[in-house]
């Protein structure tokens, strides 16, 4: 079974007692149905699991329950022999953006208190949006992400110990012996092909079968492309499909922004007239979003906006599948006529992302583009992050124009690359790709 952090957290909430429902939000095909279900049968002797979207598929007996009596009986259909008690019965209601009703009845459901709940859902977000009546005192919600680069590489073998080594010699900004920085390299290089959805990953392990992974990618693909069909509002339903179409070749640009006259072709065109477009995409999961900042301070949720986005894809593995297909050398051998920019920049928003960082990206006219800000709670202040992917890694006159304004007052900063060597030098510290791990 592959290893998942977000396992223990789930474990904490069913044995918590808490007076709220946990509900595991996502996109699709990252393992919540998997881990939720693992951690349920093992804690619970009655562990009842209800799919709505295959109820509403098929029979619907969940479609008409508007009350709790109307529920337990629905529940009773399918489950009627594994009703107990509440300290001994699990009720796992998956994909519960299915019926935006029962978001609303989980409040009454825990109030009733005759059994244990958890929910997960798939465009759990859009389905909030669009539901009049949410009982947010009642619900708990927990965003999950496919797997991260040290769950990669727990499902590869590589042992607690060494990471917790690993882990010290981030702390204490000290290199990796080469034997063991030769390792993380290959480890992340593969990563960048196979990515952290748990189906490529399982694949990668088992079989060591580029074909089979990518072939798994791009049916994940697909089903992201379905899901924006499913959008209630039919004239957004291809300006969805279309940005999400432009997202690789606008990572291929030198800006990686979003340019609003490619996504229909009109001019005039303005962020905010596709606002709800990039909301669904972000809200299903299936995106990750990097907003601008032009004047940074903490925190830097205060001082974003919605013009000059940048859109990621959820998953790195996604994204060189779409560019290379079955050829991996391109990653593996660093050829240095391709340049692996955006993919480098795309496994640090994947990485921040499942670590709980919003992410930003510093846009000024004077001093250029850095590639990441991320907030620095203990001292309050901004970290910037550049990522680079060839060997002129220490050549970032952005970063270095930022660092100069004093007014930004920035206690550290980092660079991320190949190189194995960890050091500093006029208030950069540089550091191997791997360590983002840690951050």
């Amino acid at each position: 079974m592959l290893y998942r952090k977000i396992e223990s957290y789930i474990e904490n909430y069913l044995q918590a007692d808490s007076n709220k429902v946990l509900i595991v939000d996502g996109a699709r095909q990252i393992g919540k149905s998997f881990i939720i279900r693992h951690a349920g049968q093992k804690l619970y002797k009655n562990y009842i699991e209800i799919n709505m979207e295959e109820d509403k598929l098929g029979d619907g007996i969940f479609a008409d329950a508007k009350t709790v009596n109307d529920f337990y009986l629905a529940l009773s259909v399918v489950a009627g022999d594994r009703m107990k008690g509440r300290t001994d019965t699990l009720v796992f209601i998956d994909e519960i953006q299915a019926y935006d009703h029962l978001l609303t009845m989980l409040k009454f459901l825990k109030e009733d208190n005759r059994f244990t709940y958890i929910a997960s859902g798939s465009l759990l977000g859009v389905t909030l949006k669009n539901t009049s009546s949410i009982p947010m005192g009642s619900i708990e919600i927990k965003h999950m992400y496919p797997m991260d680069f040290e769950e990669f590489i727990i499902a590869n073998g590589v042992g607690e110990f060494a990471i917790s080594t690993m882990r010290t010699q981030f702390l204490e900004h000290q290199s990796l012996p080469d034997s063991l920085h030769a390792k993380m390299l290959d480890l992340f290089k593969k990563y960048l092909i196979v990515g952290g959805l748990p189906d490529a990953v399982r694949t990668f392990v088992e079989e060591k079968n580029v074909m089979a992974i990518r072939k798994i990618q791009e049916d994940i693909l697909a089903l992201y492309g379905v899901d924006a069909s499913k959008y209630e509002r039919d004239h957004a339903k291809l300006k969805i499909q279309r940005v999400y179409s432009l997202i690789p070749s606008n990572l291929e640009n030198k800006k990686k922004r979003m340019v609003v006259k490619d996504i229909e072709g009109k001019k005039g065109k303005r962020m905010a007239d596709y606002e709800e477009e990039f909301d669904y995409l972000i809200s299903a999961g299936v995106v990750l979003e990097v907003k601008a900042i032009s004047v940074p301070s903490y925190p830097l949720v205060e001082n974003c906006g919605k013009n000059l986005l940048k859109l990621y894809l959820n998953d790195v593995g996604l994204l060189t599948g779409l560019f290379f297909k079955n050829n991996i050398q391109a990653i593996m051998q660093d050829v240095q006529s391709i340049n692996l920019g955006s993919i480098y920049e795309t496994v640090v928003a994947q990485e921040l992302s499942a670590h709980g960082f919003n992410l930003y990206y510093y846009d000024n006219k004077n001093n250029g583009e850095v590639d990441f800000l991320i907030d620095d709670a203990d001292n309050l202040n901004i970290m910037p992050l550049e990522v680079k992917s060839g060997k002129d890694y220490t050549i970032h006159s952005a970063l270095t124009k930022f660092l100069k304004v004093e007014t930004y007052n920035i206690h550290q900063a980092f660079v991320l690359s190949n190189e194995q060597k960890v050091y500093q030098k006029n208030g950069v510290t540089y550091i191997p790709i791997y360590y983002i791990m840690f951050f």
